[in-house]
């Protein structure tokens, strides 16, 4: 639909200086007034002429009648002037030849917009803390941030995926005094991330009976933890070692779920990595006259923007937050010299983001405006908020283990090979998992109820994928390629063309606006229009060649739209299920 409201406003941009004289509009300005009309009746995409009234000098009556008079294009069946709108209403045939034509000769890049080519966007997303599990709150920057980055991709970007992990800070410290006190090497080689996160959620409790067992609230377990970290920050080696230990065991777990889900990172460098490029950062804002004293802590005041205070240094001089991200970023412009930073996070973040994001602007960095914050809402479990010192989570292997569970469970009769039916159940499992997951807005929170995201009925990923899979089991039972025809199609053939050609703008609306859940309202649309066609109109048993050929085109490029929607919000495309 894009191509044709492209070339209906270079129509009208021609018309107008027939009409009334050159260079008053643009077709850049017209395309922007465009509308799809409520009432399809009224026609398939509408110009409202109130908006060209005062700088054409005519009333918006005139105007839409003129047009309608020098406007002629083979897609429009007609095109009419109705109470000051310009109207056009599609012919399904010629429409859909080009539709479909266009998508089967682009393939895989039909939709893909050009603005990328080359520019660099570097993505911070997933980002677990080290020595805990990756849980269902983790889910929503894992997908969305990959998501995204699949979908700057496909605009032609140079995409950086960065694991900022969560590798350093105080409870590093009382894992560290957790393990020396009760951990035993072997135990946690054998069990993994899950013994570090018993020992974790050991000593919290433990610091929190001390705490409340004597009046001045205090913790010998709690200060022996920060004395550990202290350890660690001054490069004492035993805890570096342990320290390394403790990354490496968390990855090796982290990595199978990112092999679920069939995401690579371009870089793992955690919070770490930034210790010692913080103080050139913390040194620029004294100079310039930015930090000041407030209660013993190094402070940047934002009163001017209305934000809290953005604390760069503790009263010990420790640094914060703010302070590694704002070296990390000015790293990553160093490194990779992005035109956009995009970092996934929930919107609890959001005004942690708005403040560094101002201190770097305030520090002279020109491209501060370069940096993006993509919020989304919280995730909790049947109301309760996740909390891992208290054991309250959902893991995510646990979750994905269940879905594929019951994926084989459904599909055991189907197939015979065990191999086989293992792939199309971690594909279907999996992918209903994300699919529930990125069929809504970003921003909403999620209770997460295991039924709903495990239903395999509606709405769903498991539907999206063996709609799919329903198009490749035609095609490969009428074993030709197709072509559209003259043949005259009916309003659901036509229908499916329409749905087919709004998939470059729903890919641009999901990239402007960090909402992977555009494309996964579209490919239910898709699936929809394809399934009222496939059950309405016979296809390889199609007695009419012409008409069969055009259905066959249909049929094959519907496959190949889906099957590049399916990849852009990370979920598979198996070909049976």
């Amino acid at each position: 639909m894009l191509t044709l409201k492209n070339k209906t406003a270079s129509l009208i941009a021609a018309a107008v200086a027939q009409n009334f004289g050159e260079g008053l509009l643009s077709a850049e300005e017209i395309l922007a007034m465009l509308e799809y009309p409520p009432d399809k009746s009224m026609g398939d995409i509408a110009l409202p002429c109130f908006r060209l009234s005062k700088r054409l000098r005519r009333s918006p009556v005139q105007i839409a009648e003129a047009l309608a008079a020098s406007i002629k294009c083979e897609e429009f069946s007609s095109i009419t002037a109705v109470n000051g709108y310009l109207n056009f209403k599609i012919d399904g045939t010629a429409f859909s030849r080009r539709v479909v034509g266009e998508v089967i000769e682009q393939g895989d890049k039909y939709g893909a917009p050009t603005f990328g080519a080359g520019k660099t966007v570097v993505l911070d997303y997933s980002s677990p803390n080290v020595a805990k599990p990756f849980h269902i709150g983790h889910l929503g920057t894992t997908v969305i941030g990959h998501s995204l980055k699949l979908l700057h991709e496909f605009a032609g970007y140079k995409c950086v995926g960065i694991n900022y992990l969560g590798d350093w800070g105080t409870q590093f410290g009382k894992l560290i005094v957790a393990y020396k006190k009760w951990g035993d090497r072997a135990t946690i080689e054998e069990g993994g991330v899950d013994e570090l996160v018993k020992l974790y959620v050991r000593i919290n409790n433990e610091i929190k009976a001390e705490e409340e067992s004597n009046e001045e609230k205090k913790s010998p377990l709690a200060d022996e933890s920060r004395a550990e970290f202290r350890a660690l920050e001054d490069g004492n080696e035993e805890n570096l070692a342990l320290w390394r230990w403790f990354v490496d065991v968390s990855l090796a777990e982290y990595q199978k779920t990112y092999k679920l889900l069939n995401i690579e990172f371009d870089s793992y460098k955690g919070e770490s990595f930034y210790t010692d490029k913080m103080p050139a950062q913390v040194q620029k804002l004294r100079d310039m006259g930015l930090l000041e004293i407030d209660d013993g802590a190094s402070i940047v005041n934002l009163d001017k923007w209305n934000m809290p205070v953005c604390l760069i240094l503790k009263r010990d001089g420790s640094t914060l937050y703010p302070t590694r991200d704002i070296a990390a970023a000015v790293y990553r412009k160093g490194e990779y010299n992005f035109d956009k930073a995009i970092y996934v996070t929930s919107a609890a973040q959001s005004l942690h983001f708005a403040q560094w994001f101002k201190v770097v602007e305030l520090m002279g960095y020109d491209w501060y405006d370069k940096l993006v914050h993509v919020p989304y809402g919280t995730v909790s479990i049947n109301g309760a908020k996740l909390a891992t010192r208290t054991g309250n989570v959902i893991l995510l292997r646990d979750l994905f283990a269940e879905a594929i569970a019951r994926v084989r469970e459904i599909a055991k009769d189907k197939y015979t090979d065990e191999e086989e039916l293992q792939a199309i159940a971690e594909k279907v499992g999996v992918g209903a998992i994300v699919f529930y997951y990125l069929s809504n807005n970003r921003m909403r929170d999620i209770n997460f109820m295991m039924e709903d995201a495990l239903s395999f009925d509606g709405n769903t990923g498991p539907y999206a994928q063996y709609t799919y899979a329903r198009t490749c089991s035609v095609l490969e039972k009428v074993g030709e390629a197709g072509k559209m025809t003259g043949a005259s199609l009916s309003e659901l053939e036509v229908e499916l063309a329409k749905t087919l050609s709004v998939f470059p703008e729903r890919v641009i609306s999901a990239i402007d606006d960090y909402e992977p859940s555009v494309v996964t309202r579209y490919i239910l649309d898709l699936c929809a229009a394809f399934n009222r066609f496939y059950h309405e109109c016979s296809i390889a048993n199609c007695e009419d060649e012409k008409l069969r050929s055009s259905r066959i085109a249909l049929t094959r490029a519907t496959n190949q739209v889906l099957r590049t929607a399916l990849n852009l919000i990370c979920l598979q495309s198996p070909e049976k299920i």
